[in-house]
């Protein structure tokens, strides 16, 4: 029975790149530092996710969706690297590529749902003070 974060298709997309990317890698052979920060880089972002995913705090699951997002940015650099020092074509990184758009822009979905349930479940709650409410907690943020 798989985890919750292994059922995120953002995590098998994430893990869909740490494979196209190792491909890569083992075919540059040794490239200089670039090569192993997308290593680095590829790899932080699955650990991100699947660790966010087992936070229960929105906030602490947000702040490590954001690491996984930069991790995802950062590698899409890393490619850019490769092909302005001509160690591979630019056509051979738009597979990469496009799997990382889609991996930022999950993210960035899932991010805001997260941001959305913890804004929502906490406009239901009031202050209250006595039996007397007097202020909803989304009014006080607003203040």
């Amino acid at each position: 029975m798989p985890l919750d974060h292994e059922r995120l298709i953002v995590y098998q997309r994430s893990l869909a790149f740490v494979t196209w990317s190792s491909d890569l890698l083992r075919a540059l052979g040794p490239c200089g530092e670039v090569r192993s920060q997308l290593d680095r880089a590829s790899t932080s972002v699955p650990l991100n996710i699947a660790e966010g995913n087992g936070k229960f705090s929105p906030r602490d699951r947000v702040r490590f969706l954001d690491i996984a997002q930069g991790s995802a940015l950062e590698c899409v650099a890393c490619l850019d690297v490769l092909a302005a020092k001509k160690l591979v074509a630019e056509p051979e990184l738009v597979v990469g590529k496009s799997i990382l758009v889609e991996v930022v822009n999950r993210l960035n979905r899932l991010r805001e749902s997260v941001l959305a349930r913890e804004t929502a479940s906490r406009s239901n709650y009031a202050l209250r003070e006595g039996g007397e409410t007097w202020m909803s907690l989304s009014e006080v943020e607003q203040e």
